[in-house]
């Protein structure tokens, strides 16, 4: 029995864009709301455990974090090679593109299980946490990077469904996935019924297990021909020319998100030159603003297979067209957003704090960073455009250059400048921001990703 049905949507080289963007991201809207839901909820199984527990699955999740990158860069790759070739109508190229991703998220992830299994106490260790939290977060990190290979396989299948413009059977997979593991978190953490008590380790456990019917669910309509494509096994034998397309488009996209990772570390370090009171704040306030930008990250996916697809079908000015519809749903709700976040400073900061330092420092950080997140809505939306082109690099050097370039310095010499040394590091932010939007939509607007080969 199939369980999701063939999506008999129109092509999305024809007909109504508004209608493809709603198809295309709204389901990748509510699979980044379920993402985090997820995490949500193993902190409140967890939770009861004590703070050493909620600590151990810290120190785990940041460390897994640092494999994202590369994972976020095969994910681009096949997102632009399987969209471009659909959208030419070549459904063997397509499938080909596809087979080889999934057989790099394997072996990635064969990889990462190997280091999990040998090196997951050292990992733990390096970030210097206490000595009563090593053990639940060795064992934490260890059972999910043994079962990352299926992490890996998930979400590079949902990039090859997605790219061929199927966004609801990676969305019902992660629905069914987050049931799951609603369902085993409190039986295999807390021993429930015939169930071994793991404590920590049985939400590692649950997360394996619920990611892993997940993957065989996308695998699985990968190889049923949903969307227009359709793979077969010969589709995943080695084929390393095309790795290589695979992996030279992926790699600026990764070295992106590395680039991001690092920059919010240092960033970290300097706000916490400024007290606890500001690190609080700022941790705080990213958590707003992440919520805020899930929709333009829905929008920017869509319009990164949009743009694929229409430029293999020899349709550039409707991949634009595309692109920049998605912009302008986006800063709609940008808008909107800004206008809440900056007449509701105050109530959204103690909504997730109560320290009145924390809320006052909070509410500079939302009245002073908000207003630029119009340039975030350019940034993400038409950077993923331009990544659906397969134009990975000009996204990167914008990045790297706002970020390290600008960001950075600015908020080290305005921390010293203004008499508030917070609200300077803010201004930073918020500059950096814009800068970096002004130069993603210069460059989209040059036009050069119309003519990218991949």
């Amino acid at each position: 029995m199939n369980l999701f049905p063939q999506d008999s949507a129109a092509p999305l080289t024809e007909g109504s864009l508004w209608r493809a963007l709603h198809r295309l991201a709204m389901p990748m809207l509510i699979g980044a709301v379920l993402n985090n839901l997820q995490s949500i909820i193993n902190l409140f199984w967890v939770g009861h455990l004590g703070p050493h527990a909620m600590a151990a699955v810290a120190v785990g999740g940041t460390i897994l974090m640092l494999l994202f990158p590369m994972l976020m860069g095969l994910s681009t790759g096949t997102v632009a090679l399987v969209s471009r070739a659909i959208g030419a109508g070549q459904r063997a190229t397509a499938a080909a593109a596809a087979g080889q991703s999934l057989l790099l998220a394997f072996v990635v992830g064969v990889l990462t299980s190997l280091v999990g299994w040998h090196y997951s106490d050292a990992l733990a260790h390096l970030l210097g946490v206490e000595a009563s939290v090593l053990p639940d977060a060795g064992a934490y990190l260890r059972i999910n990077l043994l079962g990352n290979f299926t992490l890996y396989l998930q979400i590079i299948g949902a990039a090859a469904l997605q790219g061929a413009g199927d966004a609801k059977t990676p969305m019902w997979a992660g629905l069914i996935e987050n049931v799951l593991n609603i369902a085993l978190d409190p039986f295999l953490i807390y021993g429930l019924g015939p169930f071994p008590k793991l404590g920590v380790a049985g939400a590692a456990v649950a997360s394996v297990l619920s990611q892993s019917v997940a993957a065989v669910i996308v695998v699985r309509a990968l190889f049923q021909g949903r969307t227009h494509l359709s793979l077969a096994w010969r589709d995943c034998r080695p084929d390393l020319p095309l790795a290589w397309r695979i992996l030279k488009i992926g790699l600026p996209g990764s070295g992106q998100l590395l680039t991001r990772s690092l920059m919010g570390a240092v960033l970290m370090r300097v706000v916490a030159g400024c007290g606890t009171a500001a690190v609080a704040a700022y941790g705080t306030g990213l958590r707003i603003h992440m919520i805020v930008l899930m929709p333009a990250f829905a929008l920017g996916g869509a319009a990164a297979t949009l743009v694929g697809q229409n430029l293999g079908a020899g349709k550039p000015e409707r991949a634009r067209a595309a692109a920049w519809l998605a912009t302008g749903m986006d800063l709609i709700f940008m808008v909107a957003a800004i206008l809440v976040m900056m007449l509701c400073a105050t109530p959204l900061m103690q909504l997730f704090n109560g320290d009145p330092e924390v809320v006052r420092i909070g509410v500079r950080y939302l009245l002073l960073t908000s207003p630029f997140y119009i340039f975030a809505a350019l940034g993400i939306v038409l950077g993923r455009g331009l990544n659906g082109a397969g134009d990975t690099l000009a996204p990167m050097l914008a990045t790297v250059l706002a970020l390290w370039g600008l960001q950075v310095p600015l908020a080290l010499w305005f921390a010293g400048l203004f008499a508030v040394p917070t609200d300077g590091i803010w201004w930073a932010i918020g500059l950096a921001g814009m800068a970096h939007g002004l130069l993603i939509t210069g460059w989209f607007e040059l036009g050069r990703w119309k003519h990218k080969r991949v």
